[in-house]
Parts: structure tokens; sequence; C-alpha cells
């Protein structure tokens, strides 16, 4: 009986270029995230300051009715810019958002790169944009939650609580400040998060690497300032710079002395370098179609 050899038959069809190609990798990014150990216990547990804001907003519409609770000056309950510029720069939240990115952003690109799921991805009908939107609007879902969703609910329980417009009215750029800040957190997180997974196969020392960078930062911050007594080294500190370019977005007084489009000008240095990075690794993957 004759057997005959069939070579290989090339794909002969044509690839659809859908509008959000990007989603189905967000969505099941998203999934996976939640799936993780201690994954939802740091997502959920990183809103409880929101919790105890929204409180204090309640509680300084009704002074009269928790005086028992108040002793000497309720200053830290007056909810005004710099009421919001304390809970977005907070050390807490800060440091939550990295701890977020540690579990359900360490392997994005890093687990790709171990088991070279790059060339699965770009072999689809799926631009290389595409592929890194996917990963940075999973970042965008987790930090906007904490930043933008709560920080709109404050203004707007404010006004319910107050029963009037004068908040708004005396504040009217607020709700622009809270719009741009959470962009500005969420962008440089993703950023950051992305150009730390690229650097290794390996989803631990990407997570070692997340935490590492974001404290000694801080750390030789510390150190250097506590020398030389220079407000200038807190440009080495990511978070300094975080809560530099917050108190110029909420307009209230920076915690150092520094011109903060300095720290501005260093953030997307990093997320310039961050984009330079992630293209070389998308170049050093080509795919025939």
């Amino acid at each position: 009986m004759p057997i005959s050899d069939k070579g290989y038959a090339h794909w002969q069809g044509t690839f659809i270029n859908r509008k959000f190609a990007w989603w189905p990798i967000t969505r099941l990014a998203v999934r996976l995230a939640f799936k993780k150990k201690g994954f939802k216990f740091a997502f959920f547990g990183s809103l409880i300051p929101a919790f105890f804001y929204l409180a204090g907003i309640y509680i300084s519409e009704r002074l009269e009715d928790f005086k028992f609770m108040l002793r000497g000056s309720n200053r830290f309950l007056e909810v005004n810019p710099a009421y919001f510029r304390t809970y977005f720069t907070g050390d807490f939240l800060l440091f939550m958002m990295v701890i977020i990115m540690v579990i359900g952003g360490a392997g994005l690109i890093a687990d790709d790169l171990k088991y070279n799921a790059l060339q699965l991805y770009f072999a689809r009908p799926l631009h290389k944009k595409d592929y890194f939107l996917g990963k940075v609007f999973t970042i965008f879902f987790f930090l906007m939650f904490l930043t933008l969703v709560p920080g709109l609910i404050f203004i707007i329980m404010k006004l319910i609580f107050a029963g009037s417009f004068k908040f708004l009215t005396t504040y009217p750029w607020l709700p622009f400040s809270v719009v741009l800040y959470s962009l500005a957190l969420t962008l440089f997180f993703s950023f950051y998060t992305l150009l730390v997974s690229s650097l290794s196969k390996n989803r631990r020392y990407v997570s070692i690497l997340l935490i590492l960078i974001y404290i000694f930062s801080d750390v030789f911050f510390g150190i250097f300032y506590g020398i030389f007594h220079n407000p200038y080294f807190a440009l080495i500190s990511i978070k300094g710079n975080l809560q530099q370019v917050g108190a110029a977005l909420f307009k209230v007084k920076a915690p150092f002395d520094v011109p903060w489009l300095y720290s501005l000008l260093i953030l997307l240095a990093i997320c310039i370098l961050s984009g330079f990075v992630l293209k070389k690794k998308a170049r050093g993957v080509e795919v025939i179609k």
C-alpha cells in the first residue's frame, strides 16, 4: 500500500486586525493575579486607608456629633487639597502599590521570557504595541482602583455630606488634580514594573528587585541627607519624587525644598528608559508571517 507524504501546507488566510486586540491579555492577567496567593488580601487591604479617609470626610461635616471622639485641634479633619495629597502620597499606599505589583505584575513579562511566549504572541494577529498595552492596562486596572476611584468618591461624598457645591467651587481644580496624579502614579508604576519584569526570566528575582529598588532608593536618600543635609538628595528616592509631584499637582507645600519639575523629569526618565528596554526586547523577537 503506497504511503503519501504530505509536506507542510502554508496557511493562506488573512489576519484580522481587531480594535482592542490587547484586551484578552489584560483580562487573563487580571484573572490570574486574583488567583495568586495573598493577592486579594494585599489588594483589598490597600483600600483600608480609603475607608478611614472617607470616614474623616463624614466626621468633618458632623463635628458636633463627634465631639466626644475629638480632643484638641481638629485641623486634621479639614478636607482640602492637603487632605487628598496626604492620601495619595502616603507611605502606606505607595508601598502597597509596590506590593501589588510584586504579586500581580512581576511575571507580566518575566514569565513570557521564561517560556518563550513572545513568539506565540507575535505569531498571532497581534502587534507588539497591543502586547505591551495589554500588560500596561493590567497594571492600570489595579492602580486606578486604588487611586482614581477613591479620589473621585471622596469628592462626591464630600458634596453629598455637605449638601452643597461650596467645596467644588472653592477648589474647582481638585478633580483634575485627582485624575492627573492618578494617571501619573499609574503610568510610572506601569513602566517601572514592566522595566524590572523584562530584566529577568525569574519571577522571584523580579519581585525582589521591585521591592529593593523602591526601598533602597529611599534608604540611600536618608543616608546621604543625614550626612550632607542637602534636600536635593531626595531626587534619588522614588517615593520622594512621587511625593514632590503629588504636592505640586495638589497645590500644597512640597515635602522637600526642591523644584518639583526635577522630580517629574526623573520619573519621566525612568519611563523613557523602560520604553527603550521594552522596545529592544520586542525587537529581538522576529516572527515571519
